[in-house]
C-alpha cells in the first residue's frame, strides 16, 4: 500500500482523427515529465478527437495505441490511461484503458454515450463499473457524459479516486466545474476531471478546465484556461480516511439497483 498517489494530467489539444500523430504529440509532452509519478491521464479519445466516425480510427486491443501504452508505462515505470476507439466482436467502444508498468491492463467501456452528439448510434455502450486496485488505492474510471449521473457513480465501493476523461466543450463548461466538484463532495472521495483544449473539426471549441478536487470539494489544481499544460497533483491517502471517519456521510447512502 502507498499512502501518497501522484498524477500527471495531461491537458492538450488533440489532432483529428490522426493516431499516429497525437500518439506524437503525447510522447513530447510526457517527455517532459522529469520527477517520479505513478499515474499518467489523458484525456477522452486521446488518439483522435470525439469522432463519430469510428471506422476511421479504431483499433483493437493488440493495436498500435495498446502497445504504445505499454511502452511508456515500462519506460516511465509508471500507469498510464485515457480513453480511445476500440473495435472488438465487431462493435464500437469508447474504452478507458489503464496500463501499468507490470503489465497490468484494466479497461472500461463508456456507459453513457452521448446521445446529443449519436454517440449511442455508434458505439456500444458498457455496462459494468469498475474499480480498480492500484498501490493500495481504489481508482474508479469514467469517461465524459457519465459526470452527470451520480447513480452510476455512487461510491457502493468505498473507493478513494474517480477519473473522468473528457472532451468536454466550452459552452458547458460551468457545468463540467460544477458536477466534478459535486462528486468529489458526495462520494467523499478525491476527484479528478482530465479535458481537452483546442478546437476539433466539427467546430466545438474545449476550454481545459481540468482539475483535481479532494473529497471536501477543495480545488488542488490550477491549470490554465485553454492551455495545454502539465500539473502533477499528489493524493494523501490519510485525507480520505480522516474525512471518512469524522464525516461519516457515506454510512448514510440510501440502497439502490442499477439497471
Amino acid at each position: 500500500m502507498q499512502d501518497e498517489l501522484k498524477i500527471a494530467i495531461l491537458q492538450s489539444d488533440l489532432i483529428w482523427e490522426n493516431p499516429e500523430g497525437n500518439r506524437a504529440h503525447f510522447i513530447n509532452k510526457i517527455a517532459s515529465i522529469k520527477e517520479p509519478i505513478d499515474i499518467i491521464l489523458l484525456p477522452e479519445m486521446f488518439t483522435s478527437g470525439f469522432t463519430m466516425y469510428p471506422e476511421n480510427v479504431y483499433e483493437t486491443m493488440d493495436g498500435p495505441t495498446i502497445k504504445w501504452l505499454q511502452k511508456i508505462s515500462q519506460e516511465k515505470q509508471t500507469a498510464i490511461g485515457g480513453s480511445l476507439v476500440i473495435k472488438e466482436n465487431n462493435h464500437f467502444y469508447n474504452r478507458f484503458v489503464f496500463v501499468t508498468s507490470d503489465g497490468l491492463i484494466e479497461t472500461y467501456d463508456k456507459r453513457h454515450t452521448f446521445t446529443l452528439a449519436g454517440e449511442d448510434k455508434v458505439y456500444k455502450a458498457g455496462t459494468k463499473k469498475i474499480v480498480i486496485d492500484y498501490k493500495g488505492w481504489k481508482i474508479c474510471p469514467l469517461i465524459c457524459y457519465d459526470l452527470r449521473f451520480p447513480v452510476w457513480a455512487r461510491n457502493v465501493e468505498n473507493y478513494d479516486v474517480l477519473f473522468y476523461v473528457a472532451n468536454w466543450p466550452k459552452p458547458r463548461i460551468d457545468a463540467w466545474d460544477t458536477l466534478l466538484k459535486a462528486r468529489a463532495i458526495e462520494n467523499m472521495s478525491y476527484c479528478i476531471g482530465v479535458n481537452r483544449v483546442g478546437n476539433d473539426d466539427n467546430n466545438h471549441e474545449y476550454s481545459g478546465h481540468s482539475a483535481a478536487y479532494d473529497g471536501l470539494g477543495t480545488q488542488l489544481t490550477s491549470l490554465e484556461d485553454d492551455d495545454e499544460g502539465i500539473e502533477i497533483v499528489t493524493l494523501d491517502k490519510k485525507h480520505i480516511s480522516t474525512i471518512r471517519n469524522k464525516l461519516r456521510f457515506l454510512d448514510d447512502r440510501d440502497s439502490f439497483t442499477v439497471k
